[in-house]
């Protein structure tokens, strides 16, 4: 008792019996604080994912199969992730109203939360990429500049160097990148929808992706003023070459021609 009662007059006595307290403490609510947290996000998930089965059932099994297999009519879905969904969903390209070499972007039938169900149950099918938050697609602080760069190397042969859009083989196109949501952007670039190849992170970056959407929204911007005077739609240096080329030069021939016409006109006169 002595002994104890001679610890208990330490002066370190009340700043261990502190720790021990908060040791306690800490210790409790990681034991059943975060059970309860993640029993509620499974339960979440699983509704979400109940209410996406039901969605699919309707809206997408004749096509994908009813396990998301795929048929002669739509390709499986099993690992296409989360991110894929949102996008073709979100831009009204699915549910498809008929086969064809290219899906258009058209009017959005379902609402951003029987998206968000419908791709957590497509995601319950195989690993995939996530939907980004908005802090992965943003383009707020972004370079415009480096994205410039990147999108000329890797995206302007098809969607030419301002994301106008352009004609492919086959009846294909890139559609244009005018008035596009950021998200649907980095979902484009992480996925790889249709035609298009994907980048996912391991060719280009979080940040390489924030800085292209960054370019865009630079190059599209209301704005955005065209420097080298008449634009003619920014399709490119070749396009407007071109029509430098035939229309300018064709002018200054009918130039060259009229005025031989009419100097030998006065000659004769």
């Amino acid at each position: 008792m002595k002994k104890l009662s001679a610890r208990r007059r330490h002066p370190l006595a009340a700043i261990v019996v502190l720790l021990i307290a908060l040791a306690a403490t800490g210790g409790l609510y990681a034991v059943f604080a975060p059970a309860e947290k993640a029993q509620a996000d499974d339960t979440a998930q699983s509704l979400a994912i109940e209410e996406g089965q039901k969605l699919y059932a309707v809206g997408c099994a004749s096509c994908h199969g009813t396990g998301g297999q795929g048929t002669s009519d739509g390709p499986s879905l099993v690992g296409v992730g989360a991110a894929s969904v949102d996008f073709q969903v979100g831009t009204g390209r699915m549910p498809a109203q008929q086969p064809g070499a290219q899906i258009p972007r058209k009017k959005v039938i379902y609402t951003q939360a029987q998206i968000d169900q419908l791709a957590a149950y497509v995601a319950s099918l195989g690993a995939g990429p996530e939907i980004p938050t908005k802090e992965q697609y943003d383009p707020a602080g972004a370079d415009s500049a480096a994205g410039g760069e990147l999108f000329r190397t890797n995206c302007a042969q098809c969607h030419n160097f301002t994301g106008k859009g352009g004609a492919l083989t086959k009846g294909k196109y890139a559609p244009t990148l005018e008035d596009v949501d950021p998200k649907h952007i980095y979902e484009a670039m992480q996925t790889g929808p249709q035609n298009m190849p994907s980048f996912p992170d391991t060719t280009l970056s979080e940040k390489n992706k924030k800085d292209i959407i960054a370019y865009l929204d630079a190059v599209n911007s209301d704005d955005t003023v065209s420097h080298g005077g008449m634009e003619l739609g920014g399709f490119g240096p070749v396009a407007e070459g071109l029509f430098a080329w035939v229309f300018g030069l064709g002018a200054l021939i009918a130039v060259a021609v009229w005025v031989a016409a009419r100097t030998a006109k006065a000659k004769k006169s």
